[in-house]
């Protein structure tokens, strides 16, 4: 490990800090946007129908004026493996009204993505003010995209992991740790010292422990990776079929909105238009129908790749919980804990971060469940080979070698 000097350690706390608090304030900002733009859709459904102007408009302002940071969080990991320019300070507002945009209107989106992209790219312009080598960027970059998952998930300890775990696949470097969990945890108290809503899911207190229970978690698993397999299978092929037949970006989320306000009219309901809160806390108290992790998957897969903006955790997270859900009809585990397993396994598995996930599953639900939790994240984890919602991340290691590199232990 390197030795810092005084000085350095100094100016990483005030840099760490610095970071948590701007993350954390926007990220605070952001989730009492989309909660009163939930609220009022929720009093107001018809505004439902006018998603594809939406779309379009949203389409039409990435167009015009978001062609340097359209790429998100792929832009984010790509200069955090090759730092060139600095991150352009628009991306932290255009994202957060393009999220707000997007949920107002009724897209099936989440809201964690939204925060790493806006912790990121604020964390990058403390390097026009601050010395920084090519390195201590990278360290910024990536403490500013944990900072931002933290405060908006409310779990510090797993924000301070996914900022170092979600930039390469196959090996986890804690070149950084230090700074991280500085900067994730003043994220966190400061967002909820300023009360921003966060969701509230209920505890797994029942858990036993014997050698079937855990060969049921392998198997939901298993289940959890194909789920998350699915999805991003799905999205990408959207998004394949958008660039094919539509031409111009801006129009796609047009297309898409069209496709979904169909959708939400055939189905009768706008149970999966936003983040869908309700249902996933409704999973944990019953088993829930084996169609609610499949309609979740293609309204999202419609509104992400169509071009709408948000994020994939907590559609994910529903996707995962209902799937758990289900699956406690034919796995002798209990609800709670499968919608727990499931909450970090499908995440995990589709971000590549199984071990920040499992930490994250800790510490909402309890740390009673952690060897459940790890086992059902890595098992999903290796279901999904090398496919990732995150572009620009790097395979430094394939599954295959670290699943045989574990049965040679």
């Amino acid at each position: 490990m390197i030795q810092k000097s005084p000085r350095e350690i100094f100016k990483w706390i005030v840099l760490g800090a610095v970071t948590g608090l701007m993350a954390g304030a926007a990220a605070a900002v952001f989730l009492f946007s989309l909660d009163r733009a939930t609220r009022w859709r929720d009093a107001h459904p018809q505004i439902i129908w006018f998603l594809p102007l939406a779309g379009l408009a949203l389409g039409a302002f990435y167009h015009f004026y978001g062609h340097s940071v359209e790429k998100g969080t792929g832009l984010i990991l790509e200069q955090i493996h090759d730092p060139q320019n600095v991150i352009p300070l628009r991306m932290a507002p255009m994202i957060l009204l393009g999220t707000v945009l997007t949920h107002l209107f009724g897209g099936s989106a989440g809201r964690e993505g939204t925060a790493v992209q806006m912790g990121s790219s604020l964390a990058d312009q403390l390097s026009r003010f601050f010395p920084v080598s090519r390195e201590e960027r990278k360290i910024l970059l990536i403490a500013g995209a944990g900072a931002g998952f933290s405060a908006a998930i409310g779990a510090p300890w797993a924000g301070a992991l996914f900022g170092l775990e979600v930039i390469q696949v196959g090996r986890l470097r804690l070149f950084a740790l230090v700074e991280c969990l500085m900067a994730s945890f003043v994220a966190y108290y400061f967002c909820r010292w300023l009360g921003a809503p966060h969701s509230i899911f209920p505890p797994v207190t029942e858990v036993s422990y014997s050698a079937m229970s855990f060969v049921w978690v392998l198997i939901a698993g298993v289940c959890f990776g194909v789920a998350a397999n699915v999805f991003m299978r799905f999205t990408h092929a959207v998004e394949s079929v958008q660039k094919r037949f539509v031409k111009s970006p801006m129009w796609r989320p047009f297309v898409g909105g069209v496709v979904l306000v169909l959708l939400y009219w055939w189905q009768g309901s706008d149970r999966y238009a936003g983040l869908g809160i309700p249902v996933i806390q409704e999973a944990f108290h019953h088993s829930l129908s084996w169609w609610e992790p499949v309609l979740k998957t293609i309204m999202t897969g419609l509104t992400i790749g169509s071009g709408f903006k948000g994020g994939e955790f907590i559609p994910l997270v529903f996707i995962g919980t209902s799937l758990g859900s289900a699956l406690a009809v034919v796995l002798p585990l209990g609800i709670p804990l499968l919608a727990a397993l499931g909450f970090a396994a499908v995440f995990g598995a589709a971000a590549n971060t199984p071990i920040a996930c499992a930490i994250m599953a800790c510490e909402l639900f309890g740390w009673q469940i952690a060897p459940y939790a790890l086992l059902a994240c890595w098992v999903a984890y290796f279901m999904t080979g090398h496919l990732g919602i995150y572009k620009n991340q790097k395979i430094v290691r394939s599954k295959k070698d670290q699943l045989l590199q574990v049965f040679r232990k």
